[in-house]
């Protein structure tokens, strides 16, 4: 049941319990003080009236009567409220102090029993001449009973209106400290079900109003990051459909004049053939025209397909095909000066990595050669730390190509190469920066390593 209880409610029944709990403690230390006070106040009372009977007697038996003496001395003496002054010699016994005091009537019988079970009497001798007698002084409590019983009453009282006081304070100061958590689970169901724009209004207790603070930048960052992930997978879904169309394009404009051409030779073939003269140049000169296409679309082939995949990177490994990606540029643009510097200690990256590192390369390399009029470029990869902004622990390699052309202008866009590759490394946990000055643009990359 303990656990079912909400915060709220468990510092309420607390509470009550430990006001409930101090009252009684503090009742009971009342009751069994009770029982020594009415002692201590019988024995006093007791003593006193026996030196006051003992000093009133004390010339009794000079008096002309003395029998007549004590009788009013008793009569006198029955007029004291505390104790009740008998002669030892009467048949009737006193009353019950109950029933000769109100106040005693208005205390409970257990009470009475619990603080004074027994009466306490003291037997007084009284000279007179020729007879034995003597006074019985009992003690009536009834007065100090009452008042511990009044006390105790008070007590309760006083204690429970201020317990009720405190618990009802209580209840409010802890429900308005508290009342945030209610928001707080609110949001958090809101931001299960997938609404980020859910705002906690900070009040309560300053690490509560701090919880709410931070509750609705997190809310606000989850919806940045959900939407973020939105676009990221539009704009890969967008950049797949245009690279798709790009191949599609050229496949149709380069395969199909390739594919005429051979149709057309093959034609030319098969009729040189159907003739009776045979033309062994005509036949030369078709064959070598379908050789040349043939190697033609091999190259196309090939280009497409490293593409689509570089050929070899699983094979041979990351090095190797960077060196093979590295030559054939080298072949197509002596013109430009290429170092590559790819550090010893980068060891084994992955094979996600290693496809992602390629591709920057690739990317970087096109840009280079085709938009920057660069006479030297420079690609270095190596081992490096994890960026700043970046959880976790795993490993990066840092990737960075950089040329001395006439660097991006003011405004220009990247293009739909380099925004899917910033895209990718960004889904793969990392981070891609391009800074463009006088001196050329330099292309960042942080490639985590190792990535499933």
């Amino acid at each position: 049941m303990w656990q079912r209880l909400s915060l709220r409610s468990r510092i309420n029944l607390l509470l009550a319990l430990v006001l409930t709990l101090g009252l009684a403690i503090n009742v009971a230390r009342l009751v069994l003080e009770a029982g020594p006070r009415v002692q201590a106040e019988d024995q006093s009372v007791t003593r006193l009236a026996r030196e006051f009977v003992e000093t009133i007697v004390a010339g009794l038996s000079e008096a002309p009567d003395p029998e007549a003496r004590l009788d009013q001395i008793v009569r006198d003496l029955k007029r004291l409220r505390h104790v009740s002054i008998t002669r030892q010699t009467d048949a009737s016994a006193p009353a019950d102090p109950r029933e000769e005091d109100d106040d005693a009537r208005s205390v409970p019988e257990w009470f009475v029993t619990l603080v004074h079970p027994r009466t306490t009497s003291v037997s007084v001798p009284i000279p007179i001449p020729g007879k034995s007698t003597a006074l019985v002084i009992t003690s009536i409590p009834n007065d100090e009973i009452a008042e511990i019983w009044d006390g105790i009453l008070t007590q309760l009282a006083i204690g429970s209106a201020v317990a009720l006081a405190l618990l009802l304070i209580t209840v409010i100061v802890v429900g308005r400290a508290l009342a945030p958590l209610e928001a707080l689970s609110q949001a958090m169901n809101g931001i299960e079900a997938g609404s980020y724009s859910v705002h906690v209004e900070p009040g309560g207790a300053p690490e509560l109003a701090a919880i709410c603070t931070k509750m609705n930048h997190l809310a606000e960052t989850l919806g940045e990051a959900v939407e973020d992930k939105r676009r990221l997978a539009e704009r890969a879904v967008s950049l797949q459909d245009r690279e798709r169309e790009e191949i599609a394009r050229e496949l149709h404009d380069e395969f199909g004049p390739y594919l005429f051409a051979l149709r057309v030779n093959a034609g030319a073939l098969m009729r040189l053939a159907k003739s009776g003269a045979p033309d062994p140049d005509g036949v030369r000169k078709h064959g070598v025209a379908i050789l040349e296409q043939v190697n033609d679309l091999q190259q196309f082939t090939r280009r497409i397909l490293e593409r689509l995949r570089p050929v070899g990177l699983a094979e041979l490994g990351l090095r190797e095909a960077l060196g093979a990606l590295l030559r054939l540029w080298n072949e197509s643009h002596p013109e430009v000066e290429i170092e590559t510097t790819i550090s010893g200690a980068l060891g084994e990256t992955g094979e996600t990595a290693d496809l992602t590192i390629y591709r920057i390369v690739q990317e970087s390399l096109t840009n280079v050669f085709r938009h920057a009029r660069a006479t030297a470029v420079n690609v270095s990869i190596e081992p490096a730390g994890r960026p700043a902004g970046v959880s976790g622990n795993r490993d990066y390699a840092l990737v960075r190509v950089r040329d001395n052309g006439r660097g991006l202008k003011p405004g220009e866009k990247f293009g739909f190469g380099l925004t899917g590759m910033r895209e990718r490394i960004l889904a793969l946990g990392g981070t891609l920066t391009v800074a463009s000055g006088e001196g050329g643009v330099t292309i960042e990359a942080m490639v985590p390593t190792h990535v499933l």
